[in-house]
């Protein structure tokens, strides 16, 4: 997700100077090498000159891949970050069925490659909102008809989709490094939807957050509770920037 995931929350924060940004591959920041996907790495490094640039440290909101990513800054550049709130960071490799899970993400990975955008998205969607642990042989399911969900059904030829082509395969394969976490004097904050708890991206918050000796903070509504109708997934944004405020101003 890009910067224009992002316009509903920032509109609740009229007080505070906002920066928002496109992650390497996503809306307006294009890959020079689309063969070569970046890392979280890649991406803290990006983050970091970007801080650099308008003058650190900051306050740090950031969301799925991008909460993932987050944490590589912090755990890399921990003078950048006052308080970091990784909003349900999608992170198998901390799982308890990880061997599953990481299996589950990568056919979601293959069903594009083989099929394309809307058989991979109906996998994807199949994936993020199973309850509860992975079968061992979920990923050798296959995935739902892209009709159930109003994909496409033809394969329109593409294979550069920023979710879907590999580029997410560094995030959701990335471990934290609880070591360098935990020195940061970054408050690291890691939230949870009370809907979403117990789908993928909520239990890998809460076992991230267990990893960090904490308990995640429970934001409204679901994995997307911040946006308004940016992609027609809408949450509930005014309240989740009630929630965002106050863990924010909770070291003011």
């Amino acid at each position: 997700m890009g910067a224009g995931g992002f316009v509903t929350l920032a509109s609740h924060f009229p007080d505070r100077t906002i920066i928002t940004y496109d992650p390497r591959g996503s809306e307006r920041s294009v890959l020079d090498v689309p063969t070569n996907p970046p890392t979280p790495e890649d991406h803290a490094d990006d983050l970091h000159r970007v801080i650099q640039e308008v003058g650190g440290p900051v306050d740090l909101f950031a969301s799925s891949g991008g909460a993932v990513n987050a944490l590589a800054l912090v755990a890399k550049h921990p003078e950048d970050v006052r308080t970091l709130v990784a909003h349900e960071p999608p992170l198998p490799a901390v799982l308890p069925d990880r061997d599953a899970a990481l299996a589950a993400a990568q056919a979601v990975h293959e069903t594009y490659m083989r099929s394309g955008f809307g058989a991979g998205m109906a996998h994807f969607i199949a994936v993020v909102s199973h309850q509860g642990e992975f079968p061992d042989d979920f990923a050798k399911q296959p995935g739902p008809d892209p009709a159930m969900f109003g994909m496409p059904t033809e394969d329109d030829g593409g294979r550069e989709d920023p979710l879907l082509s590999g580029t997410a395969n560094g995030i959701t394969s990335y471990r934290p490094d609880v070591a360098a976490l935990t020195a940061a004097p970054t408050r690291v904050v890691i939230g949870v939807g009370v809907e979403s708890r117990k789908t993928l991206t909520g239990r890998t918050s809460v076992a991230t957050a267990a990893l960090l000796g904490q308990d995640p903070v429970e934001f409204p509504s679901h994995h997307g509770g911040f946006l308004g109708g940016e992609f027609g997934y809408a949450g509930q944004p005014e309240a989740f920037a009630v929630q965002l405020r106050d863990v924010l101003e909770a070291t003011e």
